[in-house]
This record gives C-alpha cells, structure tokens and sequence, in this order.
C-alpha cells in the first residue's frame, strides 16, 4: 500500500516498501488501524489531542459553524464573530493580561510570526540593529524557514544553506551561554530569545531548576524579547493546574507562541499571544504590519477551539493533567532498571520520555510498541515520547507503562 502521499519526516523508500500505518478510528486515549487492531496512543497523535478522541461535540460545533459562515478574510478591518469571541477568551487566560492575540494557521506560523514581529517591533522603537534571534541545541520550533534555522536539531538544517541570517544557538541547559552570547555580540544587537520550556521534539527534555527564571532575568536585564514557544506546552500539557507554563513559571513572556492543545488537534490553528508593551505601537495609529495568513483566525477552527476550551474547562482536564505528571513519573520511572533504557525523563507535566541506551534501536522499538498494543513516537536521538490525553485514567497510565516494559524487554 504505498500510494502517492508523500509523509513528513520519513524515509519513504521504507514507507514504500512496508507500508504506511494508517489510523482509521481513535476514541478517548486510544486508536485503531485500518485493519481494526487497538493501540494506546501514546503521544495524543502529535502532542495535541488533549481532550482525547471522538469528541463528537467538537465536531457539532464545527459543523454548526461552516454550516453558518465557513470563514472570511480576516484581513484589514474584517473577521468572523466567532474569532473575535475566542480572542477575548484566550486573552482572558493570557499569562500576561492585556496580551493581544494573532491567529495562524499552526505551530511553525506561530514561530514565524513571533520572529518577524520581534524584528519588526524593534525596528518601530527605533532600533533596527537589534535583529539576531536566539534558540537553543536540542530545541525545535516548527519547519518554516525561522523556525528551521532556530532549532537546535542540524540534521533539520541540513541541504538548505542558510536559511536565516542572524540567527543563533545557545546551549540548551545553561543560562549563562545565553548571557555569553547576549556579551559578545552586545545587546543592542540581540533582538530575542526563543525558549520551549520543555523541549519537546528534540527528546523532551524538562528545564533544569532555575533554568527559566534565570533566562527570563536575562531577557529583562539586557533588554532582549522573551519568546516562550508553547506550542507543546500551552493549553494544559505544562501541569500545575496551568493552562501555561508561562503561568506555572511566572515568566511573563513577551511573546507566546501556541497552537496544538488550542484545538486539541481537531482543526488545524495557532496563535500568538503579544504583551501590551510589544502590540502598543501598532495600535497607536499609522503602523501597518504587513503580515497574515489566509487562514488566520479561520471562523471553524475557532468553533473548534471555543469548544475545546470549554471541555478543558467542564471536565476539570488542567487538574487531570496535574495528575498525569504524578501517575507518568510513577508508571514509566521503573522502566529505567531495564537494559534497553537509558534513563527516563519525566515529572514535570503530561509528558515524559524513555531514552533508549541504544539510539539507533528507536525505529524498531516503535514496531515493537505496536506489536504490543501501543502507538508511539521517537524525539530527539532514541527517546520515546509519551504525552498522552488529558482524559487517561490512572489505570491506563499503568497499562500503557507495562506494555511498554513488554515491548523494551
């Protein structure tokens, strides 16, 4: 069954040769295949589907709407009412109050959006030089051409060229590296630092204590723009009861970029949260940004968020996903004493990883999880993702962890 769909992210000789996994059905925390076998989905699809599976009042809500307007330019002066309500919701819920909300049309728009409006907000304050951007090894931040030359993933850069000029890398786990690099190149020349809080596809990898708040200080201190990249995190995934990690940190970021959890994945949509200060001298009059997508604030996958928020809101999920951080560390933190693993990261939201010893094994083992009933992922070089749905139950974090230990033995 190879087809004409060319997928991201693949070997497609292999694809061809064996074929594609193809999901036809998922219902709560679990997926079918189209030949009907059950998985535990491990990583909700792709860090997204938050709220599970078959909602099936997400879709009403959607359907209602494309049955009343599908979507309008939302350039100039225009847009839906609907997305007018989700902004004003979403702003409701902003780390930083008063914060503005951009629409796009995903992650990687996000980022791209966060990088150019960072620029472009220097240039209006009179400082165009300050236009280097900053990220970190290890992290990543979407595949559109910012977001590629940021990311701290080179096999992502590589038969490009460059593809942004003045972009930078840091270490990911030392604060001062940031500082170094802030000194050497002067802060009159560095216009932000782009920061997951978790780093998700470069192998989830949790902050060390102190790392963020020491970052932030650093931002503030030298005059850089802050960009918390919670594309990951944002709508819940971080824990504590926050619908950010932002929040659960205090970081008052500049500059938030989000999608994934907005729509737990049922339309495709992103947004970027911009503090008063950022969006203050293009709503002074006279300034035009000349930036947007089509799709931005597209009327259906606004119904679709609206209706996600209010199921995150209605079942209490931002406390089950608190939970999930004690059951994750609790299931998946015994699977370290096997020899096939590493180490296991988790404890810090409804995410963890399992690094295999072996890097190179990590596409077999992902055969091996589904020989055993569970849909997974490899991040970074040879960690398993787990970042399941906020709906799965204690019992289902346990049997996930065992057929995992099936699998790895």
């Amino acid at each position: 069954m190879a087809g004409s769909l060319w997928h991201g992210f693949a070997d497609m000789g292999s694809v061809t040769s064996n074929g594609p996994f193809v999901v036809s059905r998922g219902q709560g925390t679990r997926i079918w295949d189209a030949e009907g076998r059950e998985y535990l989905d491990a990583t909700a699809g792709l860090w997204f589907t938050n709220i599970g599976h078959g909602r099936t009042e997400v879709a009403q809500a959607v359907a209602d709407q494309l049955g009343r307007l599908a979507h309008y330019s939302g350039f100039g002066d225009l847009t839906a009412d609907v997305t007018v309500d989700l902004a004003d919701r979403l702003a409701e819920i902003a780390p930083v109050p008063g914060s503005k909300i951009f629409f796009t049309s995903g992650g990687s728009d996000s980022v791209d959006t966060a990088a150019k409006l960072a620029r472009r907000y220097w240039h209006e304050q009179g400082k165009p030089e300050k236009n280097i951007i900053v990220g970190r090894t290890k992290a990543y931040h979407g595949m559109h051409v910012a977001g590629t030359a940021l990311a701290g993933i080179p096999v992502n850069r590589e038969g490009y060229g460059e593809l942004m000029a003045d972009a930078e890398t840091v270490e990911w786990d030392n604060a001062k590296s940031l500082l170094g690099l802030i000194e050497r190149l002067g802060a009159d020349r560095v216009a932000a630092f782009f920061c997951e809080p978790i780093i998700g596809a470069g192998g989830v990898y949790p902050p060390p204590e102190g790392y963020l708040t020491e970052v932030r200080q650093i931002c503030r201190d030298h005059d850089v723009l802050f960009v918390a990249d919670e594309v990951v995190t944002g709508f819940g995934r971080i824990g504590g009861d926050s619908w950010f990690a932002s929040s659960r940190f205090d970081l008052e970021p500049d500059l938030m970029t989000t999608a994934k959890g907005l729509t737990s994945g049922y339309v495709p949509m992103g947004a970027v949260f911009i503090a008063p200060h950022i969006a203050e001298p293009f709503y002074a009059g006279g300034v035009w940004w000349r930036h947007g997508y089509t799709y931005g604030g597209h009327a259906g996958a606004a119904a679709a968020a609206m209706a996600n928020l209010d199921i995150i809101e209605k079942e209490g999920l931002l406390a089950e996903a608190s939970r999930l951080e004690g059951d994750l560390a609790r299931a998946l933190s015994p699977l370290a004493d096997l020899e096939s693993v590493a180490e296991v990261r988790t404890g810090m939201g409804a995410v963890s990883a399992v690094q295999l010893a072996d890097p190179a094994q990590a596409i077999p083992t992902i055969g091996r999880l589904r020989d055993h009933g569970v849909s997974g992922r490899a991040a970074g070089q040879g960690a398993l993702q787990i970042s399941p749905a906020f709906v799965m139950t204690t019992d289902e974090v346990t049997e996930l962890a065992d057929r995992m230990r099936a699998a790895l033995s």
